[in-house]
């Protein structure tokens, strides 16, 4: 429950949330998506939308990362 008040409050990505817990990503999925809905269905409910606009904007994210790589390289 913890992990999941935490992408919440935060936005935060599956990513970030491994992080700041010293957890893998694969718990962090597994938490969110199987263990929270039996455990609390609403707070899972409210994660999973916060993951799941995260997934979706994560390639936008990674192209901005990428472009920022290459700015700063000198050629």
């Amino acid at each position: 429950m913890e992990i999941a008040k935490y992408i919440i409050d935060n936005n935060a990505t599956v990513r970030q949330t491994a992080r700041q817990f010293g957890i893998s990503k694969s718990t962090v999925h597994k938490d969110v998506t199987e263990r929270l809905p039996q455990i609390n269905p609403g707070l899972a409910n409210c994660a999973r939308k916060v993951l799941e606009v995260n997934k979706s904007e994560r390639h936008i994210r990674g192209g901005m990362a990428t472009r920022e790589k290459y700015l700063h390289q000198h050629i």
